[in-house]
């Protein structure tokens, strides 16, 4: 499991399931709000207002909280103005770490987060301590019966870097200012992306082989994963797939 990818845990009772789904529809709308309010209300003239909008359409948030969450950020509806704010630091065995939050109250979130850290055996670091070893990267997953020369040949020509084969889904990268022109193309030619968003890609890695400290990694993962005012977690571990199959048990 690379490091790059978000971590989540899977809820089987459904109280779990129901709390989770209560987080991720507060995530998306707050990640809506902001782009309404950087870009304005339009999805059509703004693109990362139109990729939250879709985004919390497969969360199947209901169209009229979408609706005001976008009134609220463009300041037809009062609301609480949230700010975003990314932390730096290091999970055990030396692992970088990048948070994005977005936040009412800096202070406090900052605080929450430095504790987080610290109760998960990790550590904040200063600004741009680990932030060089990530880049902001288009990351487009589609079915994988999809023919693999027909998404290169759209994808591809719309400007797409690369296609991985990850097993259960293709992969496709691009540069962040490429993504809303792959997606879209992808869908004109009449294959739907599963998702498509914008991440922060580790360039190199840190391999995890020992079951306890990838324990302890993932630990600190979901633990700020779970905090209300995050929305991203990012990370360089690289866990191989048996160890990853004995911590998850």
């Amino acid at each position: 499991m690379s490091g790059h990818s978000k971590w989540a845990t899977t809820k089987h009772r459904k109280a779990a399931v129901d709390k989770v789904r209560a987080k991720v529809f507060a995530k998306v709308l707050r990640q809506v709000e902001v782009a309404a309010r950087e870009g304005g209300g339009d999805p059509d003239t703004n693109p990362t207002l139109r990729t939250m909008f879709e985004k919390a359409r497969a969360s199947s948030i209901p169209m009229d909280t979408i609706e005001r969450a976008i009134k609220r950020g463009t300041g037809e509806l009062e609301g609480v103005r949230y700010e975003q704010i990314a932390y730096e630091g290091y999970a055990p065995d030396g692992v970088a770490v990048m948070v994005e939050c977005l936040t009412d109250n800096r202070n406090r979130t900052g605080a929450e987060v430095r504790n987080v850290f610290s109760k998960n055996g990790g550590s904040m670091a200063e600004p741009g301590a680990v932030s060089w070893q990530f880049e902001r990267k288009g990351i487009v997953t589609l079915d994988r019966t999809l023919e693999e020369e027909r998404i290169i040949e759209v994808a591809m020509e719309a400007g797409a870097e690369d296609l991985r084969d990850d097993g259960d889904h293709w992969t496709l990268t691009t540069e962040a200012t490429d993504l809303a022109v792959v997606r879209d193309a992808l869908r004109e030619a009449g294959m739907v992306p599963e998702d498509a968003e914008l991440q922060m890609v580790a360039t190199t890695t840190v391999l995890v082989t020992d079951e306890g400290e990838a324990k302890r990694v993932l630990r600190l993962i979901e633990a700020l994963d779970d905090h209300d005012d995050v929305q991203n977690v990012w990370s360089n571990f690289d866990v191989p797939d048996e160890v990853l199959a004995a911590v998850l048990g």
